[in-house]
C-alpha cells in the first residue's frame, strides 16, 4: 500500500475521539445558506469539554486525507472534477459556491471535508486498536468512488473500510450499520458485489436519494414510513442490529449515526426524540460490546442547530454506561464499572454483617 500519514501512532493518553477545528466550514456566512449547521462538529467538542469528558490535548487531531489517500477509492477523473466550482456547488448543495474561484472552494469547503475524511480513516484504525472510536465528523454516505451528492464529496466510509482491509491484518469482514434518515447509496454502490461487507440500512423510504440500484447491496433493509416515532424505531433498530450481527460477526462495525432522524428535521421526515437518538446509539454500542466487535461511529447527517447537543449527550451517555472509556474497552463483567459495582455491593454486605 502507498505511504500514508493517517495510520501514524496515536499517544495512549488520547481518547479515540477524532476531531480537528478544520472540520468546520466558515465562509462569509455562505455556509448559512445550506440547512446544515456547518459548525456542528466544533460545538460537539465544546459540549464534551464543558462536561469535562475531554480536554484539548485528549482528542486525536484529524489529518487531512491526501490525493493519494483518496485514490485508494476515488478515480482520478472524479477528483479532477472537483476542480470545477460548479461541480462542488452541485454536490454540496450550496449554490453560491458556483461563483467562487476554485482555490477558495478547495480551501474553505473541500479541505474541511478532506480533513473529516482523514478523520474517519484514522478512526477506523483506532477502533481496531482500542475497541471503539468516534469521528466527530464524517459519514458522507451518499458519495461513491466516482459520484458525490447530498453534501457528500468524499467516500469516507468506503475509504476507512478499504484502508483496514489493505493494511490491518485480521480485518477481512465489515458491517455497516447506517441509521441516518437517508439511504446510504454511496457505500452501497461501492460494495455492491463485495461479500466482505454486510450492509444494514434503516431510512425513510420516501426521501432522497431513492437509489433503487444501490438498494441491491443492502443485506438488511429497514424502510421506514414518514413520521416514525421512538418506540417503533428503537424496536426495529434493536431487532435488526442484533439480527445483522448474528448473521455475520464482522471484524469491525462502521456505525453511521446520522441525527437527521430527529423530529422536526426539514429533510429526514422522521419523528425521533433526542432521548430516542441517545437510546439508539446505546443499542448499537451494546450490541457491539457484548460481541467484542470494534466499532467506529461517524456523525453524518443532522441539519438542526440542536443536533450538536444531542450527539454530545449521546457520547456522555455511552461513557456513563461504561460502553466507551479512555483505555481499551472490555465487555461484560470485566468492565471496570461493573467490577466497581460488584466490589461496592460486596463491601456493603461486609459492612452490614
Amino acid at each position: 500500500p502507498h505511504r500514508t500519514e493517517l495510520y501514524g501512532d496515536i499517544p495512549p493518553v488520547c481518547w479515540p475521539i477524532v476531531y480537528s477545528p478544520d472540520y468546520n466550514i466558515t465562509f462569509m456566512g455562505l455556509e448559512k445558506l445550506h440547512p446544515f449547521d456547518a459548525g456542528k462538529w466544533g460545538k460537539i467538542i465544546n459540549f464534551l469539554k464543558e462536561e469535562n469528558l475531554i480536554g484539548d490535548d485528549l482528542f486525536v487531531p484529524a489529518r487531512e486525507a491526501t490525493d493519494e489517500d483518496l485514490l485508494v477509492v476515488h478515480t482520478r477523473r472524479y477528483l479532477n472534477k472537483l476542480k470545477w466550482s460548479f461541480v462542488v456547488a452541485a454536490i454540496t448543495e450550496i449554490p453560491p459556491v458556483l461563483f467562487l474561484p476554485n482555490f477558495l472552494v478547495q480551501r474553505k469547503v473541500l479541505r474541511p471535508l478532506r480533513t473529516q475524511t482523514g478523520g474517519t480513516i484514522m478512526a477506523g484504525k483506532l477502533a481496531v486498536d482500542r475497541g471503539w472510536a468516534i469521528n466527530v465528523g464524517g459519514g458522507f454516505h451518499h458519495c461513491s468512488s466516482e459520484k458525490g451528492g447530498g453534501f457528500c464529496v468524499y467516500a469516507d466510509i468506503t475509504l476507512a473500510i478499504k484502508f483496514l482491509f489493505e493494511r490491518v491484518p485480521g480485518v477481512s469482514k465489515a458491517t455497516i450499520i447506517d441509521l441516518d434518515a437517508h439511504q446510504g447509496n454511496g457505500h452501497e454502490r461501492d460494495f455492491m458485489n463485495d461479500d466482505r461487507v454486510y450492509i444494514m440500512d434503516a431510512y425513510n423510504r420516501y426521501i432522497y436519494p431513492g437509489d433503487e440500484f444501490a438498494k441491491r447491496a443492502i443485506k438488511r433493509k429497514v424502510e421506514l414510513e414518514w413520521g416514525t416515532e421512538d418506540t417503533e424505531y428503537i424496536q426495529k433498530v434493536h431487532t435488526h442490529v442484533e439480527g445483522a450481527l448474528n448473521e455475520l460477526k464482522p471484524d469491525i462495525i462502521i456505525y453511521n449515526a446520522g441525527t437527521d432522524i430527529l423530529d422536526g428535521d426539514p429533510l429526514g421526515g422522521l419523528a425521533i426524540s433526542p432521548q430516542g437518538i441517545v437510546k439508539r446509539d446505546e443499542v448499537v454500542f451494546k450490541a457491539a460490546r457484548s460481541r467484542r466487535i470494534p466499532i467506529l461511529m461517524v456523525t453524518s447527517g443532522g441539519y438542526l442547530k440542536r443536533t450538536a447537543r444531542i450527539i454530545a449527550d449521546s457520547i456522555l451517555n455511552l461513557h456513563s454506561l461504561g460502553l466507551i472509556g479512555k483505555g481499551p474497552v472490555t465487555s461484560g463483567a470485566e468492565s471496570p464499572k461493573v467490577e466497581q459495582m460488584i466490589s461496592d455491593s460486596v463491601t456493603d454486605l461486609t459492612n452490614l454483617s
